[in-house]
């Protein structure tokens, strides 16, 4: 309701700003000619950059993520370590207790 209210105020003040700035607006049209070839070279250096950086970037990140597996595979297995040594400890027992007498 209050933006319907204050309408007409808004639409005066923006007619009134705009036409207050289109003189400098047209006076800066012929800087803004001049400086398109800065800005074309701008987007040229960039898009240059980028296309160098763009393999660089997709092998750390395929490095942070093997890094990240490995992390992760390790995070796993490290606390199943101890049950592991147990389960080989009754796995060697039990094998050296039922080995076959050698009949001579």
């Amino acid at each position: 309701m209050l933006s319907i209210l204050t309408l007409p105020f808004r639409l005066v003040f923006g007619i009134l700003c705009a036409l207050v700035a289109l003189p400098f607006a047209l006076l800066a049209f012929p800087f803004a000619l001049l400086l398109l070839p800065f800005l074309l070279l701008r987007v040229l250096f960039k898009l240059a950059f980028a296309i160098l950086m763009i393999p660089l970037v997709l092998v750390a990140v395929l490095v942070a993520l093997a890094l990240g597996l490995v992390a992760a595979l390790l995070a796993i297995v490290v606390p199943l370590l101890p049950l592991a040594l147990v389960a080989f400890g009754v796995w060697a027992i039990v094998r050296a207790a039922s080995r076959p007498a050698y009949a001579r």
